[in-house]
């Protein structure tokens, strides 16, 4: 288990000469040879937990060579959980899928609730089904909460956290119309607190041609912040306001 402050702070010095030339295709190159040696391994062998973890620290030193920041705040609430919960967030980017777990699976189970491609692209679909996600397809809202509601609660029930992104897309802006309470439903059910989560990830910005290969982007600080836990009030309306609020005022203070 990795040792974190309260804050973590990307060290100086971390960037190579070859990544100040050319960040772009070092970080592929780097990340291309990470995802095949952990999705062939996921393949063949046990891709467990700690091999999980383990992964994402190296996805977290390939962006740090890159020369992109990397800043996460408020550990401690992750490392004082007392239980699974549920964390909702906004969703930027393909980078806090490889990020999350150095932050969360140091101190407690987590998996994800994912969309279908991600349990079929090359090579890393066998890390992502090693990791028991819930898959939805999004193209069907209704069926998506009922297989959420039925697979949170079992994944809680054994212990496992679950990260949920309510937008209906990765996006570099925050949308609120689009940002659906499909987490909060999620905790009030299974009798457990959400933790908000705000993520600015856009040092690994969308591609012209294929949304997941586009520039990277090293001097963008990327910034994780985890909110205080809390409970579900009520219908969860006031809850799913408060997240939206703490990730709005997170995504204002970066982009000062």
């Amino acid at each position: 288990m990795a040792e974190f402050s309260n804050t973590y702070v990307t060290e100086p010095g971390k960037q190579t000469w070859l990544s100040k030339l050319m960040p772009t295709p070092f970080f592929y190159m780097d990340m291309a040879n990470l995802v095949c040696s952990s999705g062939l391994f996921a393949k063949w062998h046990d891709y467990n937990d700690e091999r999980w973890l383990a992964d994402s620290f190296k996805a977290l030193r390939v962006l740090e060579r890159s020369g992109v920041q990397i800043h996460v705040e408020n550990i401690d609430v992750v490392r004082n959980l007392e239980g699974p919960v549920v964390y909702i967030g906004n969703h930027m980017s393909t980078l806090e899928t490889f990020l999350l777990p150095a932050f969360i699976r140091s101190f407690q189970p987590v998996t994800y609730v994912i969309k279908q491609s991600l349990v079929e692209y090359p090579i890393f679909k066998h890390v992502m089904r090693s990791r028991n996600p819930i898959v939805v397809g999004r193209d069907n809202p209704k069926a998506d909460l009922i297989k959420v509601m039925k697979e949170g609660q079992e994944r809680i029930a054994s212990g496992i956290s679950v990260i949920v992104f309510p937008q209906t897309t990765r996006a570099l802006t925050f949308d609120r119309s689009q940002f659906n309470s499909i987490g909060v439903k999620l905790a009030k059910k299974a009798g457990v607190k959400v933790v908000p989560l705000a993520l600015k990830t856009d040092a690994w910005s969308p591609g012209k041609w294929h949304k997941d290969y586009g520039p990277i982007y090293a001097d963008r600080p990327v910034h994780v912040r985890f909110g205080q836990a809390m409970e579900v009030v009520g219908s969860g309306k006031e809850t799913h306001e408060a997240i939206g609020d703490f990730i709005e005022q997170s995504l204002a203070e970066w982009t000062l």
